[in-house]
């Protein structure tokens, strides 16, 4: 086979940088429309969770991308950019209200707490995350050997109820079907998940962190109202 010539060979060469750095940009550039994308449904996203259901992070998501016409799925956000999302639009609208709304919640679930304290109640969810509505109320998860009991403590205090299940997956991977009784508290709904005991020390995993949904106990939430009462006394005496 003959040889190129010097001139050849050094054109055949540039000619496969150029196709490098061509092919490079393009990467870039996919990947920058990609983080673009993933941005902008984040915030759809978000904006449909403050007008609708906050938990229903997955809805949401699908919602928004059939909005925004996005079909790869490679650049749909998580649910913590999701999240992230959430807490900054509600931050920017109201923040204040948002804020006294969100202490109300707080205290109610820690009302409710107090009252099903045989269970070792543990505040989960939206409420502990700051992304709650009153709407949507405050989700409590409640230890017990047979989620009977929990019923026969709802009809002891004569609390009208209504009964669910939701789906709870584990770091383990399994996944388990636990009951839900909601009741109105004033106006807030409380949603009582009713897992075993074995559950207080692996607990099913938070959606938004993929990590074990620990939640706080009555004494973390009252420390955590105690902090955000002399935070807004400060406010309101500067």
């Amino acid at each position: 086979m003959p040889r190129r010539s010097g001139s050849k060979a050094a054109t055949a060469a540039t000619a496969r940088r150029h196709k490098r750095r061509h092919s490079t940009a393009e990467s870039g550039g996919g990947r920058h429309r990609c983080q673009d994308q993933r941005r902008r449904l984040a915030y759809e996203a978000a904006r449909i969770l403050v007008e609708h259901d906050p938990s229903g992070l997955d809805r949401a998501r699908r919602k928004a991308a059939a909005r925004l016409g996005i079909t790869d799925k490679r650049c749909w956000p998580d649910n913590a950019e999701i999240n992230n999302a959430l807490l900054e639009q509600q931050q920017l609208f109201e923040p204040d209200e948002r804020a006294r709304s969100l202490i109300d919640l707080r205290r109610h679930a820690l009302s409710a707490m107090r009252e099903f304290a045989d269970f070792r109640p543990r505040l989960v969810g939206s409420a502990l995350r700051g992304t709650a509505t009153r709407e949507h109320g405050v989700e409590l998860r409640l230890f017990a050997d047979s989620p009977e009991e929990v019923l026969m403590a709802l009809m002891d205090r004569r609390i009208p109820w209504q009964e669910r299940e939701t789906v709870q997956r584990y770091a383990s991977g399994s996944v388990e079907t636990c009951p839900v009784f909601a009741f109105v508290a004033g106006d807030i709904p409380v949603h009582l998940q009713v897992l075993p005991w074995r559950a207080r020390r692996q607990p099913p995993l938070d959606p938004i962190s993929e990590r074990p949904e620990r939640g706080i106990d009555a004494d973390e939430l009252a420390a955590l109202l105690a902090d955000g009462a002399a935070c807004e006394a400060v406010i309101r005496a500067s």
